[in-house]
């Protein structure tokens, strides 16, 4: 199974501070011993991470360290990152989205099922979504 990670999932994984790292840490670790999944980013999810990290009050994170922390993080062993380049335009936006704040949503689903893969995030509204699932 292929699963791309959305902004807030992949924050969460690479920042071991982040309230829901534990969460993504333990579905990534039990993914990966049971299915070989492959997990993606993508120029949003990618950049989205560097601006959260930088921006947020209380990480104390330059872009650069977002930046370095993200490359570290797709090159580690137990987890297999690839990366999809995004060539959709709006004509793939699906019909679900009606409100501005659903459009990155919208595009990042609809780039995962372009290239067989799934949106893993911790948004319980996103339509056919994978959410990341809470078992402690």
């Amino acid at each position: 199974m292929k699963y791309l990670l959305d902004v807030n999932a992949l924050v969460a994984l690479g920042f071991f501070e982040h309230e829901f790292h534990p969460r993504v840490g333990r579905w990534v670790a039990r993914a990966a011993s049971k299915e070989a999944p492959e997990f993606a980013t993508c120029a949003i999810t990618e950049l989205g991470f560097v601006r959260v990290l930088a921006q947020a009050p209380g990480y104390g994170i330059t872009v650069s360290q977002a930046r370095n922390l993200l490359l570290r993080l797709k090159q580690e062993s137990r987890v297999n990152f690839t990366f999809l380049a995004d060539n959709l335009d709006i004509s793939h936006l699906p019909a679900w989205v009606k409100a501005p704040k659903q459009t990155t949503d919208g595009h990042l689903a609809a780039l995962a099922a372009a290239n067989g893969a799934v949106l893993a995030t911790l948004d319980r509204k996103i339509p056919r979504a994978f959410l990341i699932p809470d078992r402690r």
